[in-house]
């Protein structure tokens, strides 16, 4: 179901009397304010979808931002990965090689860059343990004295899921300042 306060909240904010457990999570770029409105036009344009998430893949080329996309991995299969599997030979393959790696190469894996579709992913309402568990929602954003950009997301504790809200960042033009 599409939170229609979050929806609002990614473009004007929140109302005064709106309370939640909020992590704030800065970011550096050129352009803070560009990358604001890349991260915004991207999880509005995925968030007002959840409810009727489209069969075709290709309708995300047309509604998420290019400079979005353009920070993607390539959607290209490596040689031999997932040709002729089903999903759920292609899910224990996936499983058997994320249990192989180690702590640092997990991390690694995780930092990016993601494909499109493994970010769709955390967000798709009919994939099992996709959009249904999701740990983090808009708040507010905005641009610090310093320059730095900065994104407020309400959780439901700490931790949470961090993966697809830094992706959503990097891909949106942003930077950690902290590497």
């Amino acid at each position: 179901m599409v939170d229609e306060g979050e929806l609002r909240r990614i473009w004007s904010g929140p109302s005064a009397d709106e309370r939640a457990f909020l992590v704030r999570v800065v970011f550096e770029a050129e352009d803070p304010e560009a990358v604001l409105a890349v991260a915004r036009k991207t999880l509005a344009a995925v968030l007002g979808r959840v409810e009727s998430w489209p069969e075709d893949d290709d309708v995300w080329t047309e509604v998420v931002p290019a400079e979005f996309i353009e920070r993607c991995a390539s959607e290209d299969l490596e040689p031999g990965e997932g040709a002729g599997l089903d999903a759920s030979e292609e899910n224990a393959r996936w499983m058997a090689w994320w249990r192989a790696l180690t702590p640092e190469e997990k991390r690694a894996a995780c930092e990016g860059p993601w494909r499109l579709s493994d970010w769709l992913y955390c967000f798709d309402p009919t994939a099992d343990g996709g959009g249904n568990d999701r740990s983090w929602w808009w708040w507010d954003a905005g641009i610090e004295a310093s320059g730095a950009g900065w994104i407020d997301v309400a959780t439901t504790g700490w931790p949470f899921g961090t993966g697809s809200l830094y992706w959503l960042i990097e891909a949106s033009g942003g930077r950690d300042p902290h590497s």
